[in-house]
């Protein structure tokens, strides 16, 4: 289980110095915008007045569904241990991401169907069987691998420490599983949690609403998350949520990423609720669904560019804002250190 999370406190001495430190700087007070809300928001998770973003790591969560069988995706199941390969590789979006924003990179295999073939040093196993049970026919993970799959993700953060995650996912059939999810803890109707995933056509999209409305037609909703990570979630999106709590609990901050990384983030704000002063959604997704449940979540993204790759690659593209929040709250100088004049 996930150590507890210590909730940050905005009204404190700490949040009133930093405020103030912010306001001192030469600029009309609050004129950065959100880049003075994160620089508050990281020196408050780090517990200090000048926080620094020294170390970074993106883990990239990789599992299957069963759910794949009922034709959910236009990719078959087979691509998930493919990209796999080509993240070791260092060949999609996320490794070129990784190397750029000199973020370190690991996989992390909570369940993919076809095990990598050979170790590799950024590979990590923590295997919860080769793909899920379908959501459509019963619970999709047992009640122990719920409980295992949240410990392996607090472990990851425990062997792995840094002061930024981008956390990101990678699984054939996962934004089934996030639909359903959503479908199953809000008001909203299985349309309305349904997007294109992969890229479906018409008729895909209305098959793949039909399962969702099945699936929790047959299961049922509701407010307990470790219920519904079994009934409905993913090997991938139970470890990662058991990892966005480790981080919290570690002090460090959480980079969001799109629609499924959203679905963990809502499962894992049930359990602990301290945990949403840790999280900075990153950006918006095209996938439809993702824009409803940011809302439903009252989270306000920093970018909105028109992605839906996943594999983190949204939420990894804030680590420069998080960067300029710091160095701009460090670096900046006062009014009264360059000798400018204070607006009267």
């Amino acid at each position: 289980m996930p150590a507890p999370i210590t909730a940050l406190d905005w009204r404190g001495p700490l949040a009133d110095a930093v405020r103030a430190e912010l306001d001192s700087k030469t600029k009309p007070p609050g004129s950065l915008g959100r880049l003075e809300t994160l620089a508050l928001q990281l020196a408050l998770i780090q517990n200090v007045p000048r926080p620094r973003l020294d170390s970074a790591r993106c883990l990239v969560f990789a599992a299957d569904h069963g759910v794949a069988a009922q034709g959910v995706s236009p990719y078959p199941q087979a691509v998930t241990a493919q990209m796999v390969a080509n993240f070791l590789a260092g060949g999609a979006a996320i490794s070129v991401l990784a190397r750029e924003f000199d973020c370190a990179l690991s996989v992390v295999d909570c369940g993919v169907l076809s095990a990598q073939p050979t170790p590799h040093p950024q590979l990590l196993d923590r295997r919860l069987g080769a793909g899920t049970a379908s959501l459509l026919e019963g619970p999709a993970l047992s009640p122990q691998q719920v409980e295992t799959a949240l410990a392996n993700g607090a472990a990851l953060i425990d062997a792995l420490p840094a002061r930024a995650y981008a956390f990101g996912e990678m699984g054939i059939g996962n934004t089934t599983s996030a639909a359903a999810l959503m479908h199953a803890s809000t008001a909203l109707d299985a349309a309305q949690c349904t997007g294109r995933g992969t890229g479906l056509d018409d008729p895909g999209l209305a098959r793949k609403q039909a399962v969702v409305a099945d699936a929790v037609a047959r299961q049922g909703r509701s407010e307990d998350p470790r219920l519904l990570l079994s009934r409905y979630g993913g090997f991938e999106i139970a470890t990662l949520c058991g990892a966005m709590l480790g981080a919290a609990a570690a002090r460090s901050v959480v980079l969001v990423d799109g629609f499924i990384a959203t679905a963990a983030a809502a499962m894992a704000l049930r359990i602990d609720r301290a945990l949403r002063g840790y999280l900075v959604f990153a950006h918006v997704s095209a996938e439809a669904p993702h824009a409803r449940w940011l809302a439903e979540l009252q989270a306000e993204p920093l970018l909105d560019l028109g992605l839906r790759l996943g594999e983190g690659s949204g939420a990894i593209l804030g680590l420069p804002l998080l960067r300029a929040a710091c160095a701009l709250l460090a670096d900046m100088a006062t009014f009264a250190g360059a000798g400018v004049t204070e607006r009267t």
